[in-house]
Protein backbone atom coordinates (compact mmCIF):
# COMPACT_ATOMS: atom_id res chain seq x y z
CA UNK A 1 0.00 0.00 0.00
CA UNK A 2 1.17 3.49 -0.79
CA UNK A 3 -0.26 6.82 0.24
CA UNK A 4 -0.31 10.00 -1.83
CA UNK A 5 -2.55 12.36 0.15
CA UNK A 6 -2.56 12.30 3.96
CA UNK A 7 -5.04 14.27 6.07
CA UNK A 8 -4.12 15.21 9.61
CA UNK A 9 -6.91 16.89 11.59
CA UNK A 10 -5.58 19.01 14.44
CA UNK A 11 -6.92 20.99 17.33
CA UNK A 12 -3.50 22.12 18.56
CA UNK A 13 -3.48 19.77 21.56
CA UNK A 14 -0.47 17.66 22.52
CA UNK A 15 -2.36 14.58 21.41
CA UNK A 16 -3.16 16.10 18.00
CA UNK A 17 0.50 17.10 17.68
CA UNK A 18 1.36 13.39 17.95
CA UNK A 19 -0.87 12.81 14.95
CA UNK A 20 0.85 15.63 13.06
CA UNK A 21 4.26 14.13 13.79
CA UNK A 22 3.16 10.68 12.62
CA UNK A 23 1.55 12.11 9.45
CA UNK A 24 4.77 13.92 8.59
CA UNK A 25 6.82 10.73 9.15
CA UNK A 26 4.50 8.80 6.84
CA UNK A 27 4.55 11.57 4.24
CA UNK A 28 8.34 11.43 4.20
CA UNK A 29 8.30 7.64 3.82
CA UNK A 30 5.72 7.65 1.00
CA UNK A 31 6.55 10.99 -0.62
CA UNK A 32 2.97 12.02 0.11
CA UNK A 33 1.23 15.38 0.36
CA UNK A 34 0.04 16.42 3.82
CA UNK A 35 -3.15 18.36 4.45
CA UNK A 36 -3.67 19.76 7.96
CA UNK A 37 -7.29 20.53 8.87
CA UNK A 38 -8.74 22.51 11.76
CA UNK A 39 -12.51 22.56 12.17
CA UNK A 40 -14.24 25.41 13.99
CA UNK A 41 -16.78 23.38 15.96
CA UNK A 42 -20.19 24.98 15.51
CA UNK A 43 -21.59 22.81 18.30
CA UNK A 44 -19.49 24.75 20.84
CA UNK A 45 -21.42 27.96 20.18
CA UNK A 46 -22.33 30.29 22.98
CA UNK A 47 -21.79 33.93 22.17
CA UNK A 48 -21.36 32.91 18.53
CA UNK A 49 -19.07 35.65 17.23
CA UNK A 50 -16.71 35.45 20.21
CA UNK A 51 -16.54 31.63 20.12
CA UNK A 52 -15.94 31.47 16.38
CA UNK A 53 -13.31 34.20 16.49
CA UNK A 54 -11.46 32.45 19.32
CA UNK A 55 -11.63 29.07 17.57
CA UNK A 56 -10.40 30.57 14.30
CA UNK A 57 -7.38 32.05 16.13
CA UNK A 58 -6.73 28.69 17.81
CA UNK A 59 -7.08 27.00 14.44
CA UNK A 60 -4.65 29.30 12.71
CA UNK A 61 -2.07 28.67 15.45
CA UNK A 62 -2.57 24.89 15.29
CA UNK A 63 -2.25 24.93 11.50
CA UNK A 64 0.85 27.13 11.68
CA UNK A 65 2.38 24.63 14.13
CA UNK A 66 1.65 21.75 11.73
CA UNK A 67 3.16 23.70 8.84
CA UNK A 68 6.27 24.48 10.91
CA UNK A 69 6.68 20.81 11.91
CA UNK A 70 6.44 19.82 8.26
CA UNK A 71 8.92 22.46 7.18
CA UNK A 72 11.43 21.22 9.79
CA UNK A 73 11.12 17.73 8.25
CA UNK A 74 11.26 18.98 4.67
CA UNK A 75 7.56 18.27 4.06
CA UNK A 76 5.08 20.82 2.70
CA UNK A 77 1.87 20.98 4.72
CA UNK A 78 -1.19 22.54 3.14
CA UNK A 79 -3.43 24.25 5.72
CA UNK A 80 -7.24 24.16 5.73
CA UNK A 81 -9.77 25.74 8.10
CA UNK A 82 -13.44 24.74 7.94
CA UNK A 83 -16.57 25.30 10.01
CA UNK A 84 -18.99 22.61 11.10
CA UNK A 85 -19.04 19.43 13.15
CA UNK A 86 -15.48 18.07 13.26
CA UNK A 87 -16.20 14.46 12.30
CA UNK A 88 -18.51 15.47 9.44
CA UNK A 89 -16.02 18.01 8.09
CA UNK A 90 -13.14 15.52 8.32
CA UNK A 91 -15.11 12.89 6.41
CA UNK A 92 -16.27 15.45 3.84
CA UNK A 93 -12.66 16.58 3.36
CA UNK A 94 -11.62 12.98 2.66
CA UNK A 95 -14.11 12.82 -0.20
CA UNK A 96 -13.59 16.37 -1.48
CA UNK A 97 -9.79 16.12 -1.63
CA UNK A 98 -9.46 12.39 -2.46
CA UNK A 99 -7.38 11.71 0.64
CA UNK A 100 -6.18 8.11 1.03
CA UNK A 101 -5.13 8.13 4.73
CA UNK A 102 -6.29 10.02 7.82
CA UNK A 103 -3.83 10.29 10.72
CA UNK A 104 -5.20 11.74 13.92
CA UNK A 105 -4.47 11.83 17.60
CA UNK A 106 -6.87 10.37 20.11
CA UNK A 107 -7.27 11.26 23.76
CA UNK A 108 -8.44 7.71 24.50
CA UNK A 109 -11.61 8.55 26.41
CA UNK A 110 -13.20 5.70 28.28
CA UNK A 111 -16.00 4.92 30.69
CA UNK A 112 -18.68 7.48 31.55
CA UNK A 113 -16.92 10.37 29.82
CA UNK A 114 -16.95 8.46 26.52
CA UNK A 115 -20.63 7.59 26.83
CA UNK A 116 -21.53 11.16 27.78
CA UNK A 117 -19.72 12.55 24.73
CA UNK A 118 -21.09 9.81 22.40
CA UNK A 119 -17.55 8.76 21.57
CA UNK A 120 -14.65 10.86 20.43
CA UNK A 121 -14.24 12.61 17.10
CA UNK A 122 -11.59 10.00 16.24
CA UNK A 123 -14.03 7.16 16.94
CA UNK A 124 -16.73 8.76 14.80
CA UNK A 125 -14.26 9.30 11.94
CA UNK A 126 -13.11 5.67 12.14
CA UNK A 127 -16.72 4.43 12.07
CA UNK A 128 -17.69 6.69 9.16
CA UNK A 129 -14.57 6.48 7.02
CA UNK A 130 -14.22 4.56 3.78
CA UNK A 131 -10.42 4.83 3.94
CA UNK A 132 -7.78 3.89 6.50
CA UNK A 133 -7.59 5.95 9.68
CA UNK A 134 -4.50 5.77 11.86
CA UNK A 135 -5.38 6.73 15.44
CA UNK A 136 -2.27 7.87 17.29
CA UNK A 137 -2.55 7.42 21.08
CA UNK A 138 -1.17 9.98 23.54
CA UNK A 139 2.57 9.66 24.04
CA UNK A 140 3.09 7.53 20.92
CA UNK A 141 6.60 7.96 19.62
CA UNK A 142 7.92 9.85 22.64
Amino acid sequence: MTYERILVPTDGSDCADGGVDRAIELAAAFDAAVHALYVVDEARAGDWDVVVERQEREGELALDDAERAGREAGIDVEKHLRRGHPDDEILDFVGDERVDLVVMGTAGRSGFDRIRHAGSTTERVIRGSTISVLAVPPGDGE
